[in-house]
């Protein structure tokens, strides 16, 4: 890998993370379009230790408080009804379903699961699922000529049960085109959070299994054609457009529709089919090299 290739892809890397678009199937399609080498899934998971680090930085008076009455609950039994230590709580059981899909998936996470034709398929399949959460939840804020507006939950109210789920639609995401942020903010909307609730229980939860997957993937950074120096480039560049992106994002949740999102979704998926089928670009553009 060039230094421009990783530039490029850390770029990709940290405009596409905490959008509902799917980071790893724009860094698979990056590559394949400009011919390049696919990064792999351990390239992947160490750039996004990038993002994740303007994950911790941008929340970081929220996790220095859930870090902090998490641990006093441990010892303090008067502290385990405190919401801060409860998210404490209910990040780790939400951490649960990736950890162990991502074990026993390894092989196919690194292999099929990055065919050019499934990504499309899940682009455009989980588009239409966070267009309907959308819609469902912009029905609720604004109401009708025949229908109250209806308050949707905030994580005062997450639970056990919640974060489960909430794991396990993060855990979709091991297969690219998914979108980690887009599959947990679909589940968050379908389950009647708000949009700001669910956006952020999302980036949350996104951290110990990205950090975790980033250091496990360490050991393989430097084999085949991605090489150490190139990687850590990537992951400083993601880290640097990732936290611009993430204080953006936030803004733009609070206001408008994710319609934009699901639109880009459906096309890219319907575009990545056609030049498949037609003999552009090959399913598995790019394997062979990396």
């Amino acid at each position: 890998m060039s230094w421009f290739e990783s530039f490029v892809l850390g770029l990709v890397q940290g405009l596409t993370e905490f959008l509902p678009i799917s980071s790893s199937a724009h860094l698979r399609l990056t590559a394949a379009f400009a011919g390049w080498h696919d990064p792999g899934a351990a390239f992947t998971a160490i750039t996004q230790i990038g993002t994740e680090a303007a994950v911790l930085i941008y929340f970081r008076k929220d996790i220095v408080r859930i870090v902090g009455a998490w641990f006093k609950s441990l010892t303090d039994r008067s502290m385990r009804s405190d919401h801060d230590a409860q998210m404490g709580w209910l990040v780790i059981v939400g951490s649960i379903p990736i950890g162990v899909l991502g074990v026993t998936f390894k092989d196919q996470i690194e292999g099929p699961f990055r065919d050019l034709r499934l990504i499309a398929t899940t682009l455009i399949v989980m588009g239409i699922v966070l267009g309907i959460a959308d819609r469902l939840a912009a029905r609720d804020e604004t109401g009708g000529k025949h229908r109250a507006i209806k308050e949707r939950k905030t994580l005062k109210e997450l639970g056990i049960k919640d974060g489960l789920i909430f794991g396990f639609c993060q855990a979709m995401a091991l297969i690219p085109g998914v979108s980690r942020s887009g599959a947990t903010i679909s589940g968050g909307l379908l389950m009647g959070y708000t949009r700001e609730a669910a956006a952020r229980y999302s980036f949350l939860l996104a951290v110990p299994a990205v950090l975790a997957s980033g250091v496990f993937e360490l050991k393989d950074a430097g084999e085949g054609h991605v090489a150490w120096g190139p990687t850590i480039f990537a992951t400083f560049i993601a880290f640097g457009v990732g936290y611009v992106v993430i204080a953006w994002f936030m803004k733009f949740i609070t206001t408008k529709s994710f319609m934009p999102f699901v639109i880009y979704r459906v096309l890219l998926g319907l575009v990545l089919f056609a030049l498949v089928a037609a003999g552009v670009l090959s399913p598995h553009a790019g394997e062979s090299g990396g």
